[in-house]
């Protein structure tokens, strides 16, 4: 995971495993523990190889209660 862009500026690129999610937040295992607002962050998610541009604010509510909610649009 990389964050591409974000309000705070010495967040931008930094890359690391999601360790944890909570409502508005993301925590990132770095060079220690970041924890990422994702309302004001853009991510690159990589899985086997294929990257994906999430814009935060598409991940914002409980973890579980996305999970239920089908979207319209595609990442």
């Amino acid at each position: 995971m990389e964050v591409l862009n974000d309000s705070n500026p010495s967040n931008v690129k930094l890359r690391g495993k999601v360790v944890d999610e909570t409502m508005k937040t993301l925590v990132i295992q770095s060079a220690g523990l970041k924890r990422i607002a994702k309302k004001d962050a853009v991510f690159r998610f990589s899985l086997d190889g294929v990257a994906v541009k999430v814009e935060g604010r598409t991940l914002i509510g409980r973890p579980e209660d996305r999970v239920k909610k089908q979207n319209k649009r595609k990442w």
